[in-house]
């Protein structure tokens, strides 16, 4: 999608509403036209004109650009949940996946676009301004929120309700309780994907030290096999040794490495429970909503509900669609806002 410049506001019948949810891991959209699209949140430039000329493409976007990671500069914008203080190629990554999300679902240059942009909290304290800056050129009205919050919303959890958002690079939490969440409300940790892929990563070097594998390796074996519990067989893995393929059994390295985010989710969960009036306690354990791409560790929900039910009756349920719950939420925001809400990015 080209970049909108700055112009007189578009006809109120020709608006697109939008919710994006930009990812530590990935990015999604939903739209107000019915379209939803996601894309791996990596960015990628050709690092000279070689690259140019191999890869026929001025700026590369998720599986793609990570597959052609060796010929690009390669750029993981929200890494750690916010983006890098002081470094612009960030915040032009976030630009570009803005501008491509937009283009993913049809948007077109002479729409005006409502968007409400989900982020992890600790981005929306930290980057408010930063992600402004990266989408003011492709959307005409913004709200910036958190991610758990969206998921919240999309799921009507607006009254004595938690939701924690699992992702790559942080885990999110949001208290609802019938208002608007403040910053006091939500709170961020980096006990989250990328940290059980690091952990996972050095208990495999560990046991098998003459084996070749990297970081992205490990981490689509925790996607396709993740759990914390107990799992029935083995969880075996193909891994090349000396240029042979070769099976690896990483069942207990797997579980240990999921199991490690564990005691900070469930402390931070006690915490916010703790901060509810005690009236509504009994009814917030109960209606406690896992989200992110976390949520799907195998056994994850039952097992916190265990260990919290240990202080009173406990209910951890997950949402449907980790990939599209927060857009959803966010889309639902957006077509929901009253008008004061929104901040207009074409006003001088």
């Amino acid at each position: 999608m080209a970049k909108k410049k700055s112009s007189p506001k578009r006809s109120s019948s020709n608006k697109m509403r939008v919710g994006i949810d930009l990812g530590t891991s990935r990015s999604a959209i939903s739209a107000s036209n019915g379209a939803r699209e996601w894309v791996a949140s990596y960015v990628g430039w050709p690092k000279d004109f070689i690259s140019e000329k191999v890869l026929g493409k001025p700026v590369l976007f998720g599986k793609e650009a990570l597959d052609n990671r060796l010929s690009v500069e390669l750029v993981r914008p929200l890494e750690h949940g916010v983006i890098k203080e002081g470094i612009s190629r960030d915040e032009e990554a976030v630009q570009e996946l803005v501008g491509h999300l937009l283009e993913l679902v049809g948007a077109l240059e002479s729409q005006e676009i409502y968007a409400v942009v989900g982020v992890p909290a600790e981005s929306l304290r930290a980057n408010k301004l930063a992600i402004k800056r990266a989408v003011q050129d492709y959307v005409d009205s913004l709200m910036v929120v958190s991610e758990p919050f969206a998921a919240a919303y999309g799921r009507g959890l607006l009254n004595n309700a938690i939701v924690i958002d699992i992702g790559a690079g942080t885990t999110d939490f949001c208290i609802m309780h019938g208002a608007m969440p403040t910053d006091e409300d939500q709170r961020t940790i980096v006990t989250a994907g990328d940290y059980i892929d690091q952990q996972l990563y050095h208990m495999l070097k560990d046991k098998y030290p003459e084996s070749d594998f990297n970081i992205n390796m490990v981490r689509n074996f925790k996607e396709a096999h993740s759990y914390v519990g107990t799992v029935k067989g083995k969880i075996e893995v193909e891994i090349p040794v000396a240029g042979r393929i070769m099976l690896h059994d990483i069942t207990e390295e797997m579980g240990r490495a999921c199991e490690s985010v564990l005691p900070a989710i469930i402390e931070n969960t006690m915490e916010l429970i703790a901060k509810f009036d005690p009236e509504y306690q009994e009814i917030v354990r109960e209606n406690i909503v896992l989200a992110g791409g976390g949520s799907q560790i195998r056994g994850l929900a039952k097992y916190i509900e265990n260990v919290l039910s240990e202080d009173g009756p406990t209910k951890v349920s997950v949402v449907d669609d980790p990939v599209y719950a927060s857009a959803d939420g966010a889309l639902a925001l957006a077509q929901d806002m009253p008008e004061e809400y929104w901040e207009d990015l074409l006003k001088e």
